[in-house]
């Protein structure tokens, strides 16, 4: 624990499907892994029909195997399942990014009933906590290593008391020095607004914000009438609804990417989601909107798409 992450000589591999590397991996890196990349997106790159296979997890595992690194997703490949099978075929654990995968709400506990053995949940975006804070799952012992690497070890080991059932004292030779995890607490009262966002969460209690956000949706589709972008409300079975501009570039006479610059530019400046710029899209997400945003965001929206 002291030595990270400097994790020469010991187990440090991280097994992980080359379409799922991103910049947020960059943590286990910083933690002392060195991923290993398996697989191809034959699909993206034209060549093929092809994605990563779980046989091609189970060729890489070598001595130096620490653990399977997996990035969920609703079209993730291979299914996390068989990718459970080869990793408990080898006594791995899979530790899976699920950042963004709440809703639904089944997810919470869908990923460790599967037989992940840590899952990490952002505290932030639906789930409306601190964008500081997040939540992880798993197994005990997992878990523990992970407290221990965050709390504040300035303590003397006689008179340390953990309690038991989490951290056993009696496994350790001495208290350890402060972690690597030290460096990124969380405050205390992130870790209290954490825990009301889920209670509210879990408990619904934000369903009946998701029909005002649509409301505010189709005041903005209604105000953009006869301008040339196609409105197009998704509205999941939980969750936030959410609103496609799909621009008509040529009659418009400028790119999404340009209205986006534009309105991020402007007064008020707006930031929409920009996934869908390469496909003439601007995406709306509403959970930030009441009446007087949304007639302000109406306004710059009518702005940016006069052509």
């Amino acid at each position: 624990m002291d030595r990270l992450p400097d994790t020469t000589g010991i187990k440090n591999e991280f097994i992980i499907s080359r379409e799922q590397r991103n910049g947020y991996d960059h943590a286990a890196r910083l933690a002392g892994a060195k991923l290993v990349e398996v697989g191809m997106n034959e699909v993206v790159a034209n060549a093929g029909v092809r994605r990563t296979e779980a046989w091609e997890y189970e060729a890489a595992i070598t001595p130096n195997t620490a653990a399977i690194y997996y990035g969920t997703g609703p079209d993730a490949e291979p299914p996390l399942a068989q990718v459970i099978e080869v990793a408990r075929k080898h006594g791995l654990p899979v530790i899976v990014d699920a950042a963004g995968e709440i809703p639904p709400k089944a997810n919470l506990r869908k990923f460790i009933s599967m037989g992940a053995d840590l899952v990490a949940f952002s505290g932030g975006k639906a789930l409306r906590g601190p964008q500081s804070s997040g939540i992880l799952c798993g197994r005990r012992d997992l878990i523990a290593s992970v407290a221990l690497q965050h709390l504040d070890m300035d303590e003397f080991f006689d008179i340390w008391d953990p309690a038991p059932e989490f951290i056993p004292k009696n496994k350790l030779q001495g208290i350890p020095r402060h972690g690597i995890g030290r460096g990124f607490k969380v405050a205390k009262e992130e870790v209290a607004g954490l825990l009301f966002a889920l209670k509210t969460f879990v408990e619904d209690g934000y369903d009946e914000s998701y029909a005002e956000q649509r409301g505010y949706l189709e005041y903005l589709v209604d105000g953009l009438s006869g301008l040339p972008a196609e409105a197009v409300i998704d509205v999941p079975v939980e969750g936030s609804p959410v609103l496609t501009l799909l621009l008509d570039e040529d009659a418009l006479g400028k790119t999404a990417f340009e209205v986006s610059h534009e309105l991020k530019n402007g007064e008020p400046r707006v930031f929409v989601q920009e996934m869908a710029l390469a496909q003439g899209g601007i995406i709306v997400h509403p959970l930030n909107l009441n009446q007087a945003r949304t007639e302000a965001l109406a306004d710059a929206l009518r702005r940016a798409l006069k052509s």
